[in-house]
């Protein structure tokens, strides 16, 4: 199929960030373009191809795979695709075939360049989609704008030695940056300016910073990487390099800076809790996983290893504060299990986190011992977690809840009890006890129980109805048009939920596919792997449930990894007016999986579910008739 300039033009009108070009320069891109058909499972480059220019899908759709040969992309109508190798050498660092008769419009590369140079808006859009899908490996490749402290302390020229150093001191800073009323970046002085010129030179403390400051200081934009701050930090011997965007100060980063991101470790945090002494230290300790969750997050980590190592620093606190209580009170009078629920029982905590626990005691405990020493411990340790930054439940599902501290035989009548009546309080505790995790004590009280608890519960099917019915109380952010659908009113007006209405869909659904397969994984990607691994789910259903789950997954984890750089606490409420374009469509089709399958499962049993097709299908609504899930 052949395009006329003309059609090519009022497409381009429609597409960001073509939209934000001058109407000129728009119509004389459109004569630029070429457009290319292209069958349906053909090739449109290799891994390692030199690329021709930017690909932009004007109908059909192009899977994009990795060096692994593994779909990372299922791209439709408005897509661009190859902006990564073009950005770096002009090799195609993925592969990209139709999946359908598609239309591409080819953007020379000569023109992607130029475009690139001399429209801000075009460069931030593909800049941004680069980095999105490139993030680098630890500090030498993690952007500028990850590594600086954000609101550097600043002076004026005028500004005196003395009040330089009390500004420093009062601040604990080792540098100040010397800006104009625009926040232009005019100079750096630093502790080192002071003794060596003011202190040593026996100059007059109300000597202005101005005399003894570095003038128009070696500085680097927030898009360099950590290797440009090292080398520069080394070759010109310097501690302190200011960040600049369009001649305004952003950010400094410092030697401190780049070491305190280097000691950020997992690891080193569980080993610290592992000595604690006091739910305080240990506080100290989990205060530093937002900065953590920052580097992760930076360093390209996937969302489920990201979670993980967070997961680990919380059962590792709490395994400490048992063995603290333990010291405190003295050795238990029966066995116990400590298991935790909730986000940290399928191990996948973020920035933002409460605590769900409970406690399983051996059928031999008298009275007297529950409510006297494992509440005694379960307050000690609920508090301590609390105080560690770990929340009170606001449901109350904790163990200080006499409820939710009890012997086995009566942990057995509440499951038994809730799959045989599952009214609306029963369906929410189910969903509880799906993803209990044990944590500390005898995990023999549990193994047995959950084996024996799945079994009798997939098999009612009346149980099993009501579950599916309360996994779909938490709907996908999507409008009657398949846009974002926005939070109305209050706090959070116009954002997101990406906790309750992004990942606990997914959440839910992963737990029903456990449910009917009887399959012991509690956290929800282990879950969707094997229960394609065990038929509940086909290959293809699985895939795009996975690329959803992991797309949503991660872009929650970089909402709150922004939050925490710009001096913020985490949340989980994303404004979709801070994605781009591109960013907001894929958003969009991965929700559009999640309702699809949603839909699926709400439409009957007894069916295995097919895929519902590609992302790129989704966003254009061309599913047709859905067959039901259930083998």
């Amino acid at each position: 199929m052949s395009l006329t300039p003309e059609e090519i033009l009022r497409f381009l009108h429609t597409v960001h960030p073509y939209d934000s070009l001058a109407e000129s320069r728009l119509e004389t891109l459109a004569g630029e373009v070429e457009a290319k058909t292209v069958e349906k499972g053909t090739q449109v480059y290799g891994l390692g191809d030199g690329l021709p220019g930017l690909f932009l899908i004007y109908d059909g759709t192009i899977v994009v795979r990795d060096e692994n040969d593994v779909v990372i992309s299922h791209l439709g109508q408005r897509n661009s695709f190859g902006e990564r190798g073009l950005m770096r050498d002009g090799i195609a660092v993925t592969s990209s075939r139709a999946d359908e008769n598609t239309i591409l419009l080819v953007l020379p590369a000569a023109v992607f360049n130029e475009l690139i140079s001399e429209n801000k808006a075009f460069a931030r859009f593909f800049d941004r989609a680069r980095r999105s899908e490139n993030r680098g490996q630890g500090l030498a490749t993690s952007l500028a704008e990850t590594l600086m402290a954000r609101t550097p302390i600043t002076c004026s020229l005028e500004t005196t030695a003395q009040d330089a150093a009390r500004t420093m001191r009062d601040r604990h800073v080792s540098s100040l940056c010397i800006t104009g009323p625009d926040a232009t970046l005019t100079g750096i002085v630093t502790i080192r300016d002071l003794t060596s010129k003011v202190l040593a030179e026996g100059m007059p403390i109300d000597t202005p910073v101005s005399k003894v400051m570095t003038a128009n200081p070696l500085a680097l934009s927030p898009s360099s990487i950590g290797s440009d701050i090292l080398h520069l930090m080394m070759e010109r011997r310097i501690g302190h390099v200011p960040i600049v965007e369009n001649g305004k100060l952003v950010g400094i980063v410092t030697q401190t800076d780049l070491t305190r991101f280097q000691a950020v470790s997992s690891g080193e945090l569980v080993g610290e809790i592992s000595k604690a002494g006091s739910a305080e230290e240990i506080a100290a300790v989990t205060a530093r996983i937002p900065n953590l969750l920052v580097q992760l997050v930076a360093g390209g980590s996937r969302h489920e290893v990201v979670t993980r190592l967070i997961t680990d620093i919380a059962d590792t606190a709490t395994r400490r504060l048992l063995a603290l209580a333990e010291d405190k009170l003295g050795p238990p009078p029966v066995p116990y299990l400590w298991l935790a629920c909730g986000s940290q029982g399928r191990q996948e905590q973020t920035g933002v986190s409460d605590q769900d626990n409970c406690l399983f005691l051996d059928d031999t405990v008298s009275d007297e011992d529950r409510d006297g020493y494992f509440a005694d411990l379960a307050s000690f340790v609920c508090d301590g977690l609390n105080t560690s930054g770990y929340v009170y439940c606001p449901g109350d599902m904790m163990a200080i809840n006499p409820r939710w501290r009890q012997p086995i035989s009566v942990w057995k009548g509440y499951f038994a009890g809730w799959i045989a009546k599952p009214d609306p309080e029963a369906q929410m505790l189910s969903s509880v006890i799906f993803d209990l995790r044990p944590i500390g004590g005898q995990t023999e009280l549990f193994d047995r129980l959950q084996e024996e608890t799945l079994k009798e519960a997939s098999a009612n099917s009346i149980f099993v109805a009501h579950m599916i019915s309360n996994s779909l109380k938490h709907m996908p952010p999507l409008s009657l048009l398949r846009g974002l659908a926005t939070i109305r009113s209050g706090e959070h007006k116009n954002a997101l939920d990406m906790k309750l209405n992004g990942v606990v869909p997914i959440v839910d659904l992963a737990r029903i596919y456990a449910l009917r397969g009887q399959i012991g994984a509690v956290n929800t990607r282990a879950r969707l792997v094997e229960a394609r691994a065990k038929g509940e789910l086909s290959a293809s259903g699985a895939g795009d449930l996975l690329d959803a789950y992991d797309l949503i997954a991660e872009t929650r984890l970089s909402h709150q990894a922004d939050l925490v750089k710009q001096g913020h606490a985490p949340d989980n409420f994303l404004m979709p007016a801070m994605l781009s374009d591109f960013e907001r469509s894929h958003l969009r089709d991965a929700f559009v999986v999640v309702k699809t399958m949603q839909s699926a499962v709400g439409h009957g049993r007894g069916m295995r579910f097919r895929s519902p097709g590609n992302l790129a299908d989704c966003s254009r609504n061309r599913f047709g008739e859905l067959p039901c899930l259930w083998n």
